[in-house]
């Protein structure tokens, strides 16, 4: 069976998977993207990945291309640069690298667009010419497709929507410098943030007032806020305010049919959707108001990533 190794290189994970055509992950693995401060070894992790997961699944499998979803990554170049949650700095030639490991057609692309290319084809955007896809990961990505075509940007680096200023420069530092930059507020990570800036804000009791901050995690967010948590509250409301604010804002540019919501801050559900969803209308022009639809993914939420990655290559084999 003919399938692509669909590779998303997080500021967190690596997900590895072999996607079929239709969509679905045969197999897949994930591992911790810090462990390899050598660039060279990481990519030496990866190709023995995909050799582990062809010799672990079940039937035999043909890998007939790579396709790779990463920040700050290039698809006219091949190439990350300077990515802000990634620890290797400078232009690497990625692409290039996997190829002389693999020996098949690899494409690169950023992660969101990849993951907006995969909703296309694989999820519940198969029906729509005009979407944007939001990833809520470590940082803010946005894959932006318009008039059915997928928006790449002159130099490949389109949808960095996540270093937009949300506050006039005048707020938190994102990974690339950003005074105010929306992904240190709407993001896993900007959640955290969020909830140090409202314990100091507020004098209420909260369980993390004993935890410290390396070891708060957004799970444990979600647990503290279904216990009625009053600093756990207050972080999801004014995430989803911020959040709603730059999706409006992101609306008058392209006029979306829906926003597709991926990523580990999704995953909080009702306690950032539901404000989000009152927000989002209130900030919204007239004309756009009831028009626009805030959905999640159609893809698995554990192999969104990955499909979206894979789709890179599938698109040109369908």
């Amino acid at each position: 069976m003919d399938v692509v190794a669909g590779i998303d290189i997080g500021g967190t994970k690596t997900k590895i998977g072999l996607v079929d055509k239709k969509g679905d992950a045969q197999e897949q693995i994930f591992f911790r993207t810090r462990e390899y401060t050598n660039l060279d070894d990481y990519l030496d992790k990866i190709r023995d990945s995909i050799e582990g997961l062809k010799t672990k699944s079940s039937i035999p499998v043909n890998v007939i291309g790579c396709g790779i979803g990463a920040p700050n990554a290039s698809s006219r170049n091949g190439t990350i640069e300077n990515a802000a949650n990634l620890l290797w700095k400078g232009k690497l030639p990625i692409v290039k690298k996997m190829q002389e490991r693999l020996d098949v057609p690899t494409r690169i692309m950023n992660d969101a667009s990849a993951a907006a290319l995969g909703e296309m084809l694989f999820g519940n955007a198969k029906e729509m010419t005009d979407f944007i896809v939001i990833t809520l990961g470590t940082g803010f990505g946005a894959g932006i497709v318009a008039n059915g075509q997928l928006i790449d940007g002159y130099d490949g680096f389109a949808g960095e929507l996540g270093h937009v200023d949300m506050t006039m420069g005048d707020g938190r530092l994102t990974g690339l410098g950003v005074k105010g930059g929306l992904e240190a507020y709407v993001s896993a990570t900007g959640l955290k943030r969020t909830i140090l800036f409202m314990m100091s804000k507020y004098m209420n009791q909260s369980r993390f007032r004993d935890i410290a901050y390396n070891d708060l995690h957004g799970e444990e967010i979600t647990k503290a806020a279904e216990e009625g948590d009053f600093i756990a509250l207050k972080a999801f409301d004014h995430t989803a305010n911020i959040m709603a604010l730059a999706l409006a804002n992101f609306t008058a540019f392209s006029q979306p049919e829906a926003f597709f919501l991926m990523g580990g801050l999704v995953n909080s559900g009702k306690w950032i959707l539901d404000p989000l969803k009152t927000y989002f209308e209130d900030y919204l022009l007239e004309v756009y108001k009831g028009k626009v639809k805030l959905m999640q993914s159609g893809m698995p939420g554990k192999t969104a990533a990955i499909c979206g990655a894979a789709a890179l290559i599938w698109e040109n084999h369908r």
